[in-house]
């Protein structure tokens, strides 16, 4: 016992002699360490209080959980959305309890270090049974709730109370689970958690307890006809259970109570932060000067350059004057909107606060307002307010008032995703005009060079967009017979690789009109990289394309990165080389929605709806790109960001007037935002014009 243990490594030792065998790790390290989940919650319902109760507890607390199930005899025939629910074939009290032990035993006994059993009538406080079971140790056998005495039993036997729920360790529950059926054969109970306390009480000898290694299980006993809004004492704010909750409504009500409770307990907590923050500020070098303001948030964000200076947006109650589109003047609408009312509110609110009763403000006009986001604090207000002060008298008067705000950023959320996979096969899909034959070889190069000598799981579809007048003459003059050599010759060169090619007869090469034809001619689950001949694509760019696809999840549209206008930029110099400056001369083109990574089932799924939606207006489709499907007709997240590993050479694209305004619009706006930067335009006005000058 007085030993000094003292850690030693092991030299790693392999036996010659023995053949090599590779070992095999877990994905997670959480795993292979033997770490458990925290929590487990189970909830048991019935046939009747399903669509009720169990919706109202799912509704309030079930969020705050890590993994909630809700364990029932019968179930209805339809379940309420998002609720994972069990259903063991019979209503019985006794056997709904016995089944959702073994289950939970069966199903999660090696992954949770705790289990928490509730009804559902029963509210419980989610963040208080968490910060609970942070507090207790995983190495003893728990059985801990409400503790009651058993009727005519022995006096110092207890049994944890089903209705304020109750908490079991794994290794109690590891324990009882041998003894379940001979407790489901012996123990005659009409309570289900009678049954379970004299269940653990006869084979384990643990009894219920209410008070455990310092920390107690409060709970409280909800009379009849209670008003919820004003119960503020002690124990109900302490309560880890609420019960009896007989609706609903009630279920509702005691939610929003709680929840008020513990919002003006935190602005309580924010306060004292703050009064202690400006204590300690005094006493630092800086004195009352090195206040922040709000106390207690980040300071602003200050530019070491101009190139850094964060612009404010200017707005008004019914114009905003920075548009997503570029345009100088859009009307206010949607969540900016919401936004914009919600901050004036909230200003005359927080002025009323601090002024009152002396003074009462409402709100006559917003004269001007800013707004900028700032990354290191959150979302900035400055608000001109023309606004009307009444006295206590009676007295009125009109006053302008410059109010500024800050709307902090909140916690950070992990958004949980899909796992995938970097092994996925993708099919590149190259759409090609007769415009687009000069490039066609450099990007067959590149293709070969990053996917074809890597062995990259990838594969090249070529598809044949012929003008009408081209494909009368294909049996004479075809225009793609350099490219079908091409590919005849990548072939030769890489045995094992077939480049297949369609031919489509068409004037407008409608984008979505296209891929239905490609889509029909793939499987399901082909995951498509919808690629443009000017684009180098790179191997670490397929990867990410794999990552960031997610089949019934998200589709992922890359922002290429476009040089500029050589001739422009450089005027007659040496080009800078590719290997020492990755990302030449260019901008990140977000007007192009060319490439895309999708899969074939999230396509066709949406493609149906948008079918049911057109009916057989087909020429809609030649004003769509294959974004405006999945924007609209897929409910899939749209992962939408810059991509480094897609790099476009300078070219003028020739906009095809036939297309719809928007898409006409957006290819006309890319052409001219790459020509060059506005530093270049302005160098070659400025040659111009010093050269017609002289």
């Amino acid at each position: 016992g007085h030993e000094d243990f003292r850690p030693r490594i092991v030299p790693y030792y392999r036996d010659p002699n023995k053949p090599y065998k590779k070992v095999l790790r877990t994905r997670y390290i959480q795993t292979e360490l033997g770490f458990h989940e925290r929590l487990f919650v189970a909830v048991l319902t019935s046939k009747a209080t399903l669509n009720t109760l169990a919706v109202a507890v799912n509704k309030t607390v079930a969020h705050h959980f890590p993994r909630l199930l809700y364990f029932t005899g019968l179930r209805s025939a339809k379940v309420p959305h998002g609720m994972v629910l069990v259903a063991h074939g019979d209503e019985r009290p006794i056997w709904l309890m016995y089944e959702t032990m073994n289950y939970i035993h069966q199903h999660f006994g090696s992954d949770y270090d705790w289990f928490y059993i509730m009804q559902d009538d029963t509210y419980a406080q989610a963040e208080q049974v968490k910060a609970l079971v942070t507090h207790l140790s995983i190495n003893q056998d728990v059985y801990l709730g409400r503790a009651e005495e058993f009727i005519g039993g022995d006096e110092q036997a207890r049994y944890c109370h089903g209705g304020f729920g109750y908490l079991l360790s794994r290794s109690l529950l590891l324990k009882l689970h041998p003894h379940l059926d001979s407790c489901r054969n012996e123990i005659l109970s009409v309570r289900p958690d009678e049954w379970l306390g004299r269940c653990i009480i006869d084979f384990l000898g643990i009894t219920c307890v209410s008070q455990l290694q310092g920390q107690h299980y409060h709970t409280y006993e909800l009379a009849k006809n209670t008003e919820l809004e004003k119960e503020e004492e002690e124990e109900f704010q302490a309560a880890l259970a609420v019960h009896p909750v007989s609706d609903m409504t009630l279920m509702y009500r005691l939610d929003k109570q709680v929840s008020r409770i513990q919002l003006d307990r935190v602005y309580q907590e924010i306060q004292d932060l703050q009064m202690q923050i400006r204590n300690l500020t005094a006493l630092t070098p800086a004195g009352e000067a090195g206040v922040t303001w709000p106390v207690g948030i980040n300071a602003p964000f200050l530019p070491k350059s101009r190139f850094e200076v964060i612009s404010w947006d200017y707005f008004t109650e019914q114009h905003l004057f920075s548009c997503p589109d570029g345009s100088p003047k859009c009307e206010l609408s949607g969540a900016s909107k919401a936004d914009v009312s919600e901050i004036i509110e909230s200003a005359v609110e927080q002025l009323n606060r601090r002024y009152q009763p002396l003074l009462r403000f409402s709100k006559r006009q917003l004269l001007n307002g800013y707004r900028r986001f700032d990354p290191t604090r959150g979302m900035e207000y400055t608000l001109d307010l023309l606004l009307e002060a009444a006295t206590q008298k009676g007295h009125s008067h009109v006053l302008a008032k410059r109010v500024s705000l800050v709307r902090p950023l909140s916690k950070v959320e992990i958004i949980p995703m899909p796992y995938v996979t970097e092994a996925t096969r993708v099919q590149l899909v190259l759409p090609l005009t007769v415009q687009d034959l000069d490039f066609v070889a450099n990007f067959l190069d590149m293709f070969a060079m990053n996917t074809l000598d890597t062995h990259d799981n990838a594969l090249l579809t070529l598809l044949f967009i012929y003008h009408p007048y081209d494909a009368q003459r294909v049996g004479q003059v075809d225009v793609f017979a350099g490219v079908k050599a091409m590919v005849g010759e990548l072939e030769k060169r890489y045995a094992e690789v077939k480049i297949p090619w369609i031919s489509v007869k068409t004037e407008v090469p409608s984008q979505v009109k296209l891929m239905d034809i490609v889509s029909k001619k793939h499987p399901v689950d082909t995951l498509f990289f919808l690629a443009s001949v000017w684009t180098e694509i790179k191997m670490e760019f397929l990867h990410r394309c794999r990552m960031h696809t997610i089949s019934n999840w998200q589709v992922f549209f890359p922002v290429h990165f476009q040089e500029f206008n050589p001739a422009l930029v450089y005027r007659g110099e040496q080009t800078a080389s590719s290997n020492t400056d990755f990302l030449r001369d260019g901008h990140f083109d977000r007007h192009s929605f060319a490439e895309a990574c999708f899969y074939n089932s999230d396509y066709m799924t949406a493609r149906t709806k948008l079918a049911a939606d057109i009916l057989d207006r087909d020429e809609v489709l030649e004003s769509m790109e294959v974004f405006d499907v999945f924007l609209h007709y897929s409910g899939l997240h749209l992962f939408r960001a810059v991509e480094p590993g897609l790099v476009q050479k300078y070219t003028l694209r020739s906009c095809n007037p036939r297309l719809s305004e928007d898409l006409y619009h957006r290819c006309v706006l890319s052409n001219l935002e790459g020509l060059a930067s506005r530093s270049h335009l302005a160098m070659a006005l400025f040659e111009q014009e010093q050269a017609n000058s002289t």
